[in-house]
């Protein structure tokens, strides 16, 4: 299956603070990722792996990296456990799957500063998997490595001063599926119990054939023929097939009930638009619960890229509501 470049509806504008660095960003971003582009994803990333101090935020965490059994016949998994250095513990445990389109990205990513933003303002732990990649890691490497962290943090919280009665799911973009991908596992495997799990912008689905995909097939910093190329380098050929499982593409799950409370964003000018606005509207249907925020003018993970815009804040505010009210239950 090929993604057209053309379709007849216009694309919608983007938010005014959001389209001007938008333009910047892509001006030094080549794009749509291609097999030849994942060395350089790969190299931006690393350039901007947070280090301890910007973790530890002047000492508001605690550090410490331990590697955890991995699935059967693979390498352990490295863990980075972050927990709050005042209030007392057993902390809340935020669960993170960082992004890079499954080719790149680290649990040292930038996009960490936005879990450990909320954690500070809500006083949880983070702790975040470095994943196998791929495509020298197909499916089910990397879900698989996460949920055998995910299943450590259960089984040893205590260990680490962390609640495993109250972990949280979260992942942006292919973090964002991995995220999901956990929650049927969970579910499916009958452990570990999860709060809660937060989508922000995920990428769902391997077919890639909705509406949006096709209208931002080249729109956006993750467009429709980025997308495409990081499902195919996740699946090879088996991508948009019948053997694609659910763990690794969560839309192809047939039955969404049973999940832990779900947030979802996307923005409107995105090429996982469609995707996610589907999946909340299939987890209703299955009598699930779920918040979904499409947010106007706004391109993919956007807040990470402009975060003094007011969408961005904003979006930061409704994730932390939203944490805050699952933590009261």
């Amino acid at each position: 299956m090929t993604i057209s470049k053309r379709v007849r509806q216009g694309v919608p504008p983007f938010d005014p603070e959001l389209g001007g660095p938008l333009r910047e960003i892509l001006d030094r971003l080549p794009t749509p990722l291609t097999p030849e582009l994942i060395a350089d994803r790969r190299r931006r990333s690393a350039e901007g792996r947070l280090s301890d101090d910007d973790i530890a935020r002047g000492g508001m965490f605690e550090i410490e990296e331990r590697r955890v059994p991995g699935p059967d016949g693979a390498r352990d998994v490295p863990l980075l456990i972050c927990r709050p250095t005042t209030g007392t513990g057993p902390y809340p445990v935020v669960y993170n799957t960082h992004g890079g389109g499954m080719v790149a990205g680290s649990n040292r990513s930038t996009e960490l500063a936005g879990e450990l933003d909320r954690a500070a303002e809500l006083g949880l732990a983070v702790v975040a998997p470095d994943y196998r990649l791929a495509p020298e890691h197909p499916d089910p490497a990397p879900v698989e490595d996460c949920y055998a962290g995910l299943t450590w943090v259960a089984d040893h919280g205590r260990e680490i001063d962390v609640d495993p009665g109250r972990i949280i799911l979260s992942g942006n973009s292919a973090g964002g599926a991995l995220a999901a991908g956990l929650a049927l596992l969970a579910r499916d495997r009958g452990t570990p119990r999860l709060l809660g799990q937060m989508l922000q912008f995920p990428m769902l689905d391997d077919r890639c054939d909705t509406f949006s995909v096709r209208q931002m097939a080249r729109v956006g910093l993750w467009d429709g023929l980025s997308n495409l190329a990081g499902w195919t380098a996740l699946l090879g050929e088996r991508r948009g097939t019948a053997e694609v499982s659910p763990y690794a593409a969560p839309a192809r799950a047939a039955d969404l009930s049973g999940l832990p409370p779900a947030l979802i964003e996307v923005g409107s000018v995105e090429a996982l638009r469609d995707e996610g606005i589907d999946y909340a509207s299939r987890v209703w249907r299955a009598g699930g619960e779920a918040e979904l925020h499409v947010w106007s003018g706004a391109f993919h993970s956007f807040d990470e890229w402009v975060p003094e815009a007011v969408v961005s804040r904003t979006a930061h505010e409704v994730r932390v509501a939203w944490l805050r009210r699952l933590l009261s239950r």
